[in-house]
């Protein structure tokens, strides 16, 4: 007798981003799964599939952020915690798929005696029983390598780049610093613009500091458009854009994947010469960081499309024509 085994997708949230994950169910045509996650009085964890996930493949959605009382490392538990029911519940496959990847930004060491959490969080997955990790714009491609198993890199530049479109002909992309050239000359190419540079340099031993130095290109009388990874407490960000301001720059413009956004963050792009802030919902803003000055778009159609490739055995890298590649 010939057993023909019939494939199941099972996608399951967090409580960080529900919203996302919904609608990445929406758009995959699946009822989003109950993980039944509570909290002990004591504020321990616990999650029980509702369902049985005997034979399925898991996708696990959350993004590695705080959000409404929940902190980075209570939603990195929560997700681990998922994983680790899945493999005890008998689940075929288990994909951690992580829109923000928390402690992206210690992947290497710095100074003397400091951790690589990057390397870290990656281990504690495949401990856990994580047999594939998907992600959005990882601070740095290395991450890649730290997980020991397939890793779906994807990108947010279609999306980002869709909306920059409408910016008008006379686009110049900037770099806010030395270590985004790259990414800021692939959307450049996309969006036919020219491109530029802000030289900074960050002051030794205080963290999210940083000193603007200077403009490399022509910004005068144009419409710039910074292009970063992350906007964490948006002091890079805004001291950018007002160095371009003051090299003669028409209007600028900010985008970015992830809208961490902590502290004065807000305040200070209320504050500052950035015409409009452009963010992805890997990420959700809470109610006092919706201000008029962010746009908000969604990331879910390429987290889908990912998810069905992934479950389909077929290419995740052709979504995107290769350019999550380089």
């Amino acid at each position: 007798m010939e057993l023909v085994q019939k494939k199941r997708l099972h996608l399951v949230t967090g409580r960080v981003n529900a919203p996302l994950a919904q609608e990445i169910a929406d758009r995959l045509g699946i009822q989003l799964g109950d993980a039944n996650l509570a909290e002990f009085a004591n504020g321990e964890l616990h999650g029980k599939f509702r369902d049985s996930v005997r034979g399925t493949d898991v996708f696990i959605v959350q993004s590695h952020a705080g959000v409404d009382g929940i902190s980075v490392n209570d939603a990195i538990m929560e997700q681990l915690i998922m994983v680790d029911a899945a493999r005890r519940a008998s689940a075929r496959h288990i994909t951690v798929v992580c829109p923000y990847y928390g402690y992206s930004r210690q992947d290497r060491k710095a100074e003397g005696r400091e951790p690589i959490s990057a390397k870290l969080v990656a281990n504690m997955f495949a401990t856990a029983g994580a047999t594939r990790l998907v992600s959005v714009d990882l601070h740095s491609g290395q991450i890649q390598g730290f997980f020991d198993g397939p890793v779906d890199h994807l990108t947010a530049m279609p999306v980002l780049c869709a909306y920059l479109e409408g910016l008008g002909d006379d686009l110049v992309v900037v770099s806010p610093d030395a270590g985004r050239v790259k990414v800021a000359e692939r959307y450049a190419q996309i969006l036919h613009a020219d491109l530029a540079i802000v030289h900074k340099r960050r002051l030794k031993g205080v963290k999210n500091e940083v000193e603007a130095k200077d403009v490399v290109g022509e910004v005068s009388g144009r419409t710039c458009v910074l292009i970063d990874d992350m906007i964490d407490t948006a002091g890079t960000i805004v001291a950018a854009a007002e160095l371009l301001k003051e090299h003669g720059a028409n209007e600028v413009y900010a985008a970015a994947t992830h809208p961490v956004l902590s502290g004065p963050a807000i305040d200070r792009i209320k504050n500052s010469v950035i015409a409009k802030l452009v963010v992805t919902n890997t990420i959700p803003l809470t109610p006092e960081k919706q201000i008029d000055k962010i746009e908000v778009l969604s990331v879910a159609g390429i987290i889908a499309d990912a998810i069905d490739a992934v479950f389909e055995d077929t290419s995740v890298s052709e979504i995107f024509g290769g350019a999550n590649q380089s």
